[in-house]
């Protein structure tokens, strides 16, 4: 698995005359494992480190951020996105929460999480539908992915060097990424891996075992991770989408989950149509 990856990521750099790679560091796993892979593949000396945090990242994120670097031994740089998310307004849309402790914070998002669907929180979102509020919050977390790729192809295109994605494809298929955001890269080295997957390989590239054992999450959203959006596991959602994929009998499976992984399934493969063009008829 990863020899193919990292002969893939050398390939297409030289194939298309990159000097080298940009990669977001997130502090999680899939930035780790493919940053990690993309320095086996071409040196530290030609990956670059980009760290983006904002008002409601984790206190924990740039720590382990700056560990993940430290540890692959690339250079990087930090920069604070919170003077553009303000200028564009986008904080305006939320309450302000600055003096509030963060325990209070990720109790209040998470109640509100629920709250805001009568039925499903993450399908709403994926379909854009919900109520005024519900809305105001999926445009207050997207610009944060779209501001950060904004700040990736700059520091890229001033290197000539590619911005290498951290999607694996359990955020793909059930749509759990940004459109225009996090999507938008030039390559996608981990986009075949399911997470656990993902979880196998950075034991495999010995990532540090903080990074392997912290909750993933969006960190975009204060209490918010990843498996409290989908609703389940990712041991859950991998074993089942895997069965969905490979046509295998789903009867040891909860009928509940299975038939909700069919509906994100369904509502994520229209999701991911890019665009819509016209085209003339006759």
């Amino acid at each position: 698995m990863k020899s193919e990856i990292v002969n893939f990521i050398k390939r297409t750099i030289d194939k298309y005359d990159y000097k080298g790679a940009v990669i977001g560091i997130s502090g999680g796993i899939d930035s780790a494992v493919v940053a990690k892979l993309c320095v086996e593949a071409l040196g530290k000396d030609k990956v670059f480190g980009v760290l983006l945090p904002e008002r409601d990242s984790s206190s924990s994120t740039v720590d382990d951020s700056k560990l993940v670097c430290d540890y692959l031994g690339i250079s990087y740089i930090k920069k604070s996105i919170s003077p553009i998310l303000r200028a564009m307004g986008v904080y305006s849309l939320q309450p302000p929460a600055l003096f509030i402790p963060e325990r209070i914070k990720k109790n209040y998002v998470k109640n509100k999480w629920k709250s805001l669907s009568k039925e499903d929180t993450f399908l709403e979102d994926l379909q854009n539908k919900g109520n005024e509020e519900f809305l105001k919050g999926i445009a207050y977390y997207r610009a944060k992915h779209r501001v950060r790729m904004c700040c990736l192809y700059m520091e890229a295109e001033k290197r000539n060097y590619a911005v290498i994605g951290t999607t694996n494809k359990t955020e793909y298929v059930t749509g759990f990424y940004v459109k225009w955001g996090d999507d938008s890269v030039d390559i996608e080295p981990i986009m075949h891996l399911y997470k656990t997957q993902v979880f196998q390989l950075a034991r495999e590239l010995k990532i540090p075992e903080k990074i392997i054992n912290k909750p993933p999450t969006p960190d975009l959203i204060p209490g918010v991770t990843d498996e409290f959006a989908l609703g389940m596991t990712y041991k859950e959602i991998d074993r089942i989408l895997r069965k969905i994929e490979y046509r295998q009998d789903l009867k040891g499976e909860d009928s509940k989950k299975v038939e909700r992984v069919k509906k994100i399934l369904r509502v994520a493969e229209k999701r991911n149509i890019r665009m819509v063009n016209f085209t003339p008829q006759g």
